[in-house]
């Protein structure tokens, strides 16, 4: 149980400020509506940072993302006991970070009408800046592969500094790689708040978008699985 209510708790806290952060820019009347890409990227790095110490302090490996943890487990890195409770964790604590979302913003959402701002599901999901399905799928795997890499080459990286590091991690990642397709690298922080979009009562909302939801799903677990390999070849 340790494993999936730090990966539950981790993962809400990541949501909850990373997709606050999506709201807090692209919702009518808030402070920071408009702000720029630098601010996305260090916001949902930071929002890494902080999922990883409570992941870490709640008893569990900070994975947060099942490309992470899926990969880890095939190449030996990670017990398969533990899998399905860090998957559950993390995808239904992205869940309830994107409602806490919702109501934190509730009167924001009613301010945004219709398609006005784009729709806003890319809140709490990612979409590509170009449909390109191949492209996009690509643009996760690269991505991904750079972040589990550097992740496998950190070790515990629930200790001391090294979240803050990840954190950094996220930002470069973010900055360097994500203007593509929004860097999910990470489906449970896509699919959950997708989900969530899709069922909950979001005012002026469109739609979830879920023809390209195979994107962010596919692309981080093949990057993942790439970078564990890789690792485990050079080793």
């Amino acid at each position: 149980m340790d494993g999936f209510i730090g990966e539950f708790f981790g993962t809400m806290i990541l949501i909850l400020l990373g997709a606050g952060t999506g709201a807090g820019i692209n919702l009518n009347k808030t402070y920071a509506k408009g702000s720029s890409w630098l601010f996305v990227c260090l916001s949902w790095g930071m929002a890494v940072t902080m999922g990883v110490y409570v992941a870490g302090l709640l008893g569990s490996d900070g994975h947060l993302n099942p490309a992470v943890t899926i990969p880890f487990a095939i190449f030996g890195l990670f017990p398969w006991n533990e899998v399905l409770p860090y998957l559950a964790g993390q995808f239904l604590g992205a869940f309830v970070g994107a409602a806490l979302v919702m109501v934190e913003f509730g009167a924001h959402f009613k301010e945004t009408k219709g398609e006005e701002n784009g729709n806003t599901v890319g809140i709490f999901a990612t979409m590509p800046a170009i449909k390109s399905p191949l492209f996009n799928f690509l643009s996760e795997v690269i991505a991904t592969f750079g972040f589990v890499f550097v992740l496998l080459n950190l070790g515990n990286f629930t200790t001391g500094l090294k979240p803050l590091v990840v954190g950094f991690l996220i930002f470069v990642i973010g900055t360097g790689l994500g203007t593509t397709t929004g860097f999910a690298i990470n489906p449970a922080r896509d699919w959950g708040p997708r989900f969530a979009y899709t069922i909950l009562p979001v005012p002026n909302k469109g739609s979830a978008h879920w023809d390209y939801a195979w994107v962010p799903m596919c692309g981080p677990l093949v990057g993942g699985f790439i970078a564990a390999a890789l690792e485990t070849a050079i080793h």
